[in-house]
């Protein structure tokens, strides 16, 4: 399992690099002309935080000593696919339904009915997170989210915000 870690940290810390470097193609800093940080900034500083996190996992890797656990069982390998395809799933609604249902849909199925979560904690998340990813990028970065067939429901939200 160790080695199963080791080679997909480096791999992940190369694609990070690889991100970080096609990145500062634009700038990554605050743009002062239009108010917001630069087209590389996201993708700069994510592909930075993977590279670190990908690192920890290298560092507590060659720290840990070996052990027998194989590095997917049945159980698990089972759970991956399911997470896996739901995301496909929720992919594939994006540019139907837009972003502001599929991910909903997302969290709804994945707190509630995978993971078994109460009511409470997935109703928060699942209506809060929308509202903040709009908030988020739609208000403070102006950057548009796909929205599909519900289009028409974010006129009245674009006469209030632009």
């Amino acid at each position: 399992m160790l080695v199963a870690d080791r080679v997909i940290a480096i791999a992940i810390m190369a694609l990070s690099a690889y991100f970080m470097w096609h990145a500062t193609a634009l700038p990554i800093g605050w743009n002062g002309m239009t108010g917001g940080p630069g087209g590389g900034a996201f993708p700069f500083w994510l592909s930075l935080l993977m590279l670190l996190s990908a690192a920890g996992v290298l560092v507590r890797s060659l720290t840990q000593a070996p052990s027998s656990q194989h590095f997917f069982d049945s159980h698990m390998l089972r759970n991956v696919i399911m997470v896996v395809l739901s995301l496909f799933v929720t992919i594939a609604l994006i540019p139907v339904v837009g972003a502001y249902v599929a991910l909903p849909l997302f969290l709804f199925w994945y707190l509630r009915i995978y993971g078994g979560h109460g009511w409470v904690l997935t109703g928060i998340l699942t209506f809060a997170t929308p509202v903040f990813v709009f908030f988020f990028f739609e208000v403070t970065l102006k950057i548009l989210l796909p929205k599909g067939v519900t289009e028409p429901l974010f006129f009245p939200l674009y006469a209030m915000f632009f």
